[in-house]
């Protein structure tokens, strides 16, 4: 399940994933699930120690895939999880 998370003031909010977002902090925030999305549409790299330096955007472009379709099935993902 994905639990709310705390900004700097202290305010709890849920986690959205944005294509700038880091493949390892969406790994971090959407665990297993995320990963299984990810896999599914052909991004086999993300246990690559260098994707988790890499945004959402930069590996899909190396993968030839759409960054805000995946943006859309993780979000749709966690929004799933947190309700």
């Amino acid at each position: 399940m994905i639990e709310a998370m705390k900004d700097n003031k202290g305010d709890m909010f849920m986690a959205r994933v944005s294509k700038e977002m880091l493949i390892g902090e969406i790994l971090q925030v959407g665990g297993s699930g995320a990963a299984a999305i990810l896999m599914r549409a052909g991004m086999h790299c993300v246990g690559c120690p260098s994707a988790q330096g890499e945004t959402l955007e930069e590996a899909a472009m190396v993968h030839g895939m759409d960054s805000e379709g995946l943006v859309e099935e993780l979000n749709l993902y966690m929004d799933q999880e947190s309700a």
